[in-house]
C-alpha cells in the first residue's frame, strides 16, 4: 500500500499555531438528552459505525522535520475508539452545576497531538432521566458550519432508527518516512512560485480562484490593517489553562419578535443582547466600559457542495459593541448600523483575503505571523452564532434537548460567547479563564435579562 498524507490548509494550520499552554484551541459543546442512558458498549457501536463517513477523526498529526514545512494528516495505526469516546458518571446530585464542572475539566486540558484530535465524554447520571455528551475537536478541524455537519451524522432525525450496522473493516495506509515528508515539502516551497505564475493565467486554476479573491479583498484588508487594537478592557488580560463554563437558555421565537418589531437580522439582535451584557458585568466590576468594545464574529463561507467536509471555511468581520449605551432599544439600532456599515465595506472579503495570503507565504512566516497574530488585540472577544437544524434530533433514539457550544480563548481573551440555534431553542455556551472571570455567572444571568429588555421593548413597539 502507498503511503498516504494530506496537508493541512492555510487557515486550519493556523489554529495550531494559535495555540500554546494556556490557549487550547479545541471547539465544542455540551449536549444534554432525555433519558435513559444507553450502555457504553451502545454508544461505541454507534459511533464505530459512522467514522467512515468522517475518515480525518481516524487520522493524526504528523510534522514535518526541522518545521520545514506544514503538518499533515496521516491515518493513525493505533487508533483506539475507546480512548476517544470516554465514559463518566456525574457525582450526586447531578445537576447541571455537577455537569458544568465535569466540562471545566475536559474543556480546561489540550488535546494529545500523537493522537486524532477528538474527544467525547459520555456523562450519566443526569438528573431527571437524563444524559450528556461533552465534546471537544481541535479548531484545526473543524469550523462551526462543519461541527453541525458531523453532529447530524452521529445522530438521526428519527427517534427509532434501525440498529448500528457493523462498522466496515478500516486498514491504515502507511505513512510517508520523515525524510520523505522533508524532502516533499522543501520540493513543495521550491516550486511553489513557479506553480503559482503558471497556474495564476488558467482560467478555472485554484490559484487563479485565490488571487482573484485577493485581489478583490484588497480594498477591505486595507480598512482592517487601518482599525488598530481593540479597546482595554479587563476582558482582555493573560490567561491561565484552566477554564470555568456556563450554560444559558435563550427562546428564538423571542429574539425573532424582536427582529420584526424593533429591525434588523436574528444575528444583529443578538449581538445587541451581548451588548447588553456585558455592559452589566463591566459594570459589575466597577469597570467604566469603553465606548465601543469590539467582538469578532466568524462568517461561514461555506458552500452547499462542501457541507459535510472538514476543515475550516470561515472569514471574520469585527463589529463595534455600544456597551456605553443604556437603552437597549438604541443599542440594536446602532449595532444594526455598524453590521450594516461593515457589510457595505465588505470588511469580511478583506479578512477572507488575508487568510487566503498565508496560502502564498512560506509555512516558517506563515507560522510566525499567526503567533504574532495570536498575540495582538485584534478583538475583546469572539463571538459566534452558529445555525443548528430546527427539528428534533435523536441519539440511539434519544432527543437531544439542548446543545451549549464552545468557542476556544484565543491569548489575552478572558471570555468566549458561542450560541446555537436548536429546535426553537438558543443555546448559549460561555467559556473563560477560571481566574479571570470568576464572575462568569454575572454574563449568564445578563444575556437573559438584555433579551427579556428587548422583548418588553418590542411589545411595546408592537402595541
Amino acid at each position: 500500500m502507498e503511503p498516504w498524507s494530506e496537508r493541512l490548509g492555510a487557515l486550519d494550520a493556523s489554529f495550531l499555531h494559535f495555540e500554546d499552554r494556556t490557549a487550547h484551541m479545541h471547539v465544542g459543546g455540551v449536549a444534554v438528552f432525555d433519558g435513559p442512558a444507553p450502555s457504553y458498549p451502545e454508544l461505541l457501536a454507534l459511533v464505530a459505525s459512522r467514522l467512515d463517513r468522517v475518515p480525518r477523526y481516524r487520522q493524526r498529526l504528523e510534522m514535518v522535520p526541522l518545521g520545514q514545512g506544514v503538518p499533515v494528516w496521516v491515518d493513525d495505526g493505533h487508533f483506539d475508539i475507546e480512548y476517544h469516546l470516554r465514559h463518566t458518571a456525574l457525582p450526586s446530585p447531578g445537576g447541571e452545576l455537577q455537569l458544568k464542572r465535569l466540562a471545566e475539566r475536559v474543556l480546561s486540558q489540550r488535546l494529545d497531538r500523537d493522537k486524532p484530535l477528538w474527544e467525547l465524554w459520555f456523562a450519566e447520571g443526569l438528573d431527571r432521566g437524563r444524559f450528556a455528551i461533552v465534546s471537544k475537536t481541535h479548531h484545526c478541524m473543524i469550523d462551526g458550519i462543519s461541527g453541525v455537519d458531523i453532529a447530524t451524522v452521529l445522530m438521526d432525525f428519527e427517534p427509532h432508527p434501525e440498529p448500528p450496522p457493523v462498522p466496515p473493516t478500516w486498514q491504515p495506509r502507511p505513512a510517508p518516512s520523515a525524510t520523505q515528508l522533508l524532502l516533499d515539502s522543501v520540493t513543495s516551497q521550491l516550486k511553489n512560485p513557479w506553480r503559482i505564475a503558471r497556474e495564476a493565467v488558467e482560467p478555472s486554476s485554484d490559484v487563479r480562484r485565490l488571487l482573484r479573491e485577493v485581489a478583490g479583498g484588497l480594498r477591505p484588508l486595507l480598512g482592517l490593517a487601518q482599525m488598530g487594537q481593540a479597546p482595554a478592557s479587563s476582558l482582555n488580560q493573560p490567561i491561565g489553562p484552566h477554564r470555568r463554563f456556563e450554560m444559558v437558555r435563550l427562546d428564538l421565537a423571542e429574539v425573532k419578535r424582536v427582529r420584526a418589531a424593533l429591525g434588523g437580522t436574528v444575528n444583529d439582535v443578538i449581538l445587541a443582547v451581548v451588548a447588553g451584557a456585558l455592559r452589566v458585568l463591566l459594570l459589575s466590576r466597577g469597570e467604566t466600559p469603553a465606548p465601543d468594545l469590539r467582538v469578532l464574529v466568524p462568517v461561514s463561507v461555506r458552500s452547499n457542495e462542501d457541507r459535510g467536509r472538514l476543515g475550516n471555511q470561515v472569514t471574520a468581520i469585527f463589529c463595534p459593541l455600544p456597551v456605553v449605551e443604556p437603552d437597549p432599544v438604541a443599542r440594536l439600532a446602532r449595532v444594526r448600523q455598524e453590521m450594516q456599515g461593515l457589510k457595505e465595506r465588505r470588511q469580511a472579503v478583506g479578512a477572507l483575503a488575508l487568510s487566503r495570503l498565508g496560502e502564498f507565504a512560506p509555512p516558517t512566516l506563515a507560522a510566525q505571523a499567526a503567533r504574532l497574530s495570536s498575540r495582538t488585540r485584534w478583538a475583546n472577544l469572539v463571538v459566534t452564532n452558529v445555525p443548528g437544524p430546527q427539528i428534533p434530533m435523536y441519539l440511539l433514539g434519544r432527543q437531544l434537548q439542548s446543545c451549549f457550544p464552545v468557542v476556544p480563548l484565543a491569548a489575552r481573551q478572558t471570555i468566549g460567547i458561542a450560541l446555537l440555534s436548536y429546535n426553537g431553542e438558543i443555546g448559549v455556551g460561555l467559556l473563560a479563564d477560571a481566574d479571570r472571570a470568576r464572575d462568569l455567572p454575572v454574563l449568564a444571568s445578563a444575556l437573559s435579562d438584555a433579551l427579556a429588555e428587548l422583548v418588553k421593548a418590542a411589545a411595546e413597539r408592537s402595541r
